[in-house]
């Protein structure tokens, strides 16, 4: 569910690019199936990310039916890589028909396994990186990728703010320098990871209330 108040989302929406006719079969199929996207505003948003970062690789820690990755594709270069990592293969079949069907197919590349495992076997640069697999590994993801993110490269977390198992009070109250007690271990994922971008002095990080929360980082140093 969106941060925004309905009517702000759908003016968002609105302005926002019109999404293609796969991304609208995409759209539906989340809305059929209740698949937690990210949805054409947050997508919109990382489209723009890389295309300011004049991206050419891109990583990406859970990618689900490949929403994401398919806004990200669209402003990729005919040389450039979007890696799709999902530990669901059925969702992952279903990331590689999408992406044919928009034409993006020879730019993906499908890792089906721990998007943890699967980083380790890829070598740097990548220009955007999103984050959004368990909330708990956040943290974990960050320092996979850390080295791998040039100056001006930008990474995404997605659920900064909401999603069902995140406490948004414990959140605020942690992030306001509280200790709240019995926090969960999706909301102290997202705590801990937010320190530890917001600490490095080599990036500078900004939450955004699109979607259920974007943390965006980028590399400054």
């Amino acid at each position: 569910m969106s941060v925004l108040p309905d009517d702000v989302e759908r003016f968002v929406r609105a302005i926002g690019p019109e999404p293609d006719e796969t991304l609208r079969e995409m759209d539906a199929y989340a809305e059929r199936e209740g698949f937690p996207h990210v949805g054409p505003e947050v997508g919109a948003f990382l489209r723009f990310v890389a295309r300011l970062a004049d991206a050419e690789r891109i990583f990406e820690f859970g990618s689900g039916y490949g929403y994401s990755a398919y806004w990200f594709a669209e402003v990729l270069p005919e040389d450039g890589e979007v890696v799709l990592t999902e530990v669901d293969e059925d969702e992952l079949d279903l990331a590689r028909e999408y992406m044919a069907a928009g034409g993006y197919d020879d730019l993906a590349r499908y890792e089906l396994g721990d998007a943890m495992a699967t980083v380790d076997r890829y070598d740097g640069p990548f220009d955007v990186v999103l984050i959004d697999h368990q909330k708990y590994r956040y943290a974990d993801a960050f320092d996979a990728i850390r080295e791998k993110v040039p100056v001006g490269g930008v990474i995404v977390a997605d659920n900064a703010i909401a999603a069902g198992p995140i406490e948004f009070e414990k959140l605020l109250a942690i992030a306001e320098g509280e200790t709240p007690e019995e926090v969960n271990e999706h909301t102290r994922g997202i705590a801990d990871y937010l320190d530890r971008v917001r600490t490095d002095p080599a990036f500078e990080t900004i939450v955004l209330p699109l979607g259920e929360g974007i943390a965006v980082t980028y590399r400054v140093d």
